[in-house]
């Protein structure tokens, strides 16, 4: 843990002298409720690495701790050793400094490195979707965390602008648009291009039906073994090809229709606040890959078959063999992965490399870190696939090619519908000036911190109205716990009592003991969520730090204490609560409002 207390410093003294053995680090925890103490020094650790008995320890450790002028009271619980500290010295070695506590987040100095995370990847044939909003959430939360730790990061994104399903998009628009534009239409250009695909996917099963009662022996096939046998699906393979030779016409209309969707997503990336340093395009990309795999097949890294694919052969049955060139020469996912790799390294020169992916592709990430590591690259063993999984509704699974996703803009405004009308419940008659600002605040800190609070290899059931509510494991109730202390301190500013000196001797409750205890902890769990990439580590600390603050301001009054000086204090204690939770919230990229 790392909560720094002085009483430490002096018990390792204490071992350094008892014993002649060193402790740089002694493991102290929060005291379990079931026990009377603020912290816990657990002596199994210490007695292993002293060769001692841990309960003979705990008694020596008790004995020298009863004296310490910091320590007002000190039992052992078997191995444990269970201690309350005066006031003054739980709040100096806790909440006293402020700016010490938010700069103690920091990772120390060899733990901090050079990060590229890839996260969205969205296509450019449909808008984004919820499972866009969980991978874009996640990303930029754990970007954010690790820059906070200290980490140098660079936020990039992979846009799939080119291939079968692209050209779908722009094959339904040929036949069907009639000319239409987003302008005209008025709608976005990544709904507008959505629109298409799934008008081609409508005539694709069509066609496929026809087939299907046309020519009985082919009713078992699958829809993909029958693609090419349809006319819309061999017309979209086709206009592939033309892409591929730069066929002017295709390519024109290619970038027109791009340019439509690059315009949406451009919206419903601010409205998320979700921002890139660099944005790679598959249509740049896609060809690199090639000329590495021929290296490697000369090196003997890769072997050609009969077929003349090229392929590895992993050592680990569960990868087995992988093309890696069809026998036609042309790429698949992972030879362009792998050049994609290659040339953000080249860019930016990372320690490591994340994906933001979900986990139906773990598979194929263990194949490209295998097949990099088989190429001999040194940074190879750096790369980290982040797995998450995904987000579910009560009806099943989203398709998109049927136009049945939970649209990321349509979500953004039902949520602000829905916070909106949360808002004017809780204000009564008095509505607030800043309405729509609001809102979009609290709806997407509802959104976000519903994503972010579990960890992201778990699958979620997608709930607004629950995410939404003002109390319970929400992010409207952290907001307001920021925005409820704001207030108070705004009021304390402007009424007519005499500030008092700041004495933490006085915080002698229980509730301001746990608050400050919570506040210390700050620093461990924005640590935590950067080395564990789980932003639910640091969600669920600004819960428990909301609800520990609502323990204390329903017990402690603050603008009503009755001396000056607790008054001060109190506030004192509040404002630290508030600056962690700011710069908590900020980590998950949730912004705070003043008044809720």
């Amino acid at each position: 843990m790392t909560m720094k207390f002085a009483f430490l410093a002096d018990l390792s003294d204490f071992l350094q002298r008892e014993y002649g053995v060193s402790v740089a680090d002694i493991p102290v925890e929060l005291c379990p409720p079931q026990f009377t103490g603020d912290v816990t020094v657990n002596c199994f650790p210490l007695a292993k690495s002293l060769r001692r008995n841990p309960m003979e320890l705990a008694a020596a450790l008790c004995a020298q701790l009863a004296e310490h002028s910091d320590v007002e009271a000190v039992s052992a619980v078997k191995a444990f050793v269970n201690i309350t500290l005066r006031p003054a010295a739980l709040m100096r070695d806790t909440v006293a400094d402020r700016e010490a506590l938010l700069a103690a987040v920091a990772l120390p100095a060899d733990e901090r490195r050079r990060v590229l995370i890839e996260f969205s990847a969205p296509n450019t044939n449909k808008p984004q979707h919820l499972g866009h909003v969980r991978n874009n959430t996640i990303g930029m939360a754990t970007a954010a965390i690790l820059r906070r730790a200290g980490h140098d990061v660079v936020r990039v994104n992979l846009v799939n602008d080119r291939g079968i399903h692209i050209c779908k998009s722009m094959l339904a628009y040929q036949r069907f648009g009639a000319g239409v534009t987003p302008a005209g239409s008025g709608k976005k250009g990544d709904h507008l291009v959505g629109d298409f695909y799934v008008a081609y996917d409508k005539e694709l099963r069509r066609q496929l039906a026809t087939l299907r009662q046309e020519k009985p022996a082919l009713a078992e096939k699958s829809d993909e073994e029958l693609f090419l046998e349809t006319e819309i699906g061999m017309a979209a393979q086709e206009m592939l090809r033309a892409w591929e030779q730069n066929d002017p016409a295709v390519r024109a209309l290619w970038e027109t229709m791009n340019q439509w969707v690059f315009d949406g997503f451009a919206e419903t990336y601010r409205r998320m606040g979700v921002e890139f340093e660099h944005t790679y395009l598959e249509s740049q990309t896609y060809m690199l890959g090639r000329d590495i795999i021929h290296d490697g097949l000369e090196r003997g890294v890769f072997k050609k078959r009969d077929d003349g694919a090229i392929v590895i052969e992993f050592d680990d049955p569960s990868l087995g063999t992988k093309v890696v060139l069809r026998s036609d020469g042309t790429s698949v996912y992972v030879t362009q992965d792998i050049g994609t790799t290659l040339l953000k390294q080249k860019d930016y020169q990372p320690d490591q490399q994340i994906w933001v992916v979900g986990d139906e592709q773990i598979r194929h990430f263990k194949v490209l870190f295998a097949i990099l590591q088989a190429l001999g690259y040194s940074w190879a063993d750096r790369l980290t696939h982040m797995a998450y999984g995904m987000v579910n509704l009560p009806s099943g699974k989203m398709k998109s090619r049927e136009g049945t996703v939970v649209d990321a803009d349509e979500l953004f405004d039902e949520m602000e519908a829905l916070a909106r009308d949360a808002t004017i419940e809780k204000a009564g008659d008095e509505l607030p000036e800043n309405l729509d600002e609001r809102a979009r605040v609290i709806s997407m800190a509802a959104l976000k911190f519903m994503l972010l609070k579990v960890n992201p290899k778990t699958t979620i059931m997608f709930d607004p109205q629950a995410s939404i509510k003002f109390e319970g494991d929400t992010g409207p109730y952290v907001l307001y716990a920021y925005a409820r202390i704001s207030s108070m301190l705004r009021k304390a500013a402007t009424d007519d009592v005499a500030p008092g000196a700041l004495d933490w001797s006085l915080l002698k409750e229980p509730a301001e003991r746990t608050l400050a205890l919570r506040c210390a902890l700050y620093p461990e769990m924005l640590q935590k969520a950067a080395r564990d990439l789980d932003s639910s580590a640091l969600a669920g600390y600004l819960l428990d730090l909301a609800k520990d603050f609502s323990g204390f301001y329903r017990n402690c009054p603050v603008l009503n204490a009755d001396v000056a000086s607790l008054r001060t204090t109190r506030l004192a204690l509040s404002e630290t609560v508030r600056a962690i939770l700011a710069d908590g919230l900020q980590a998950l990229t949730i912004n705070t409002l003043e008044s809720m």
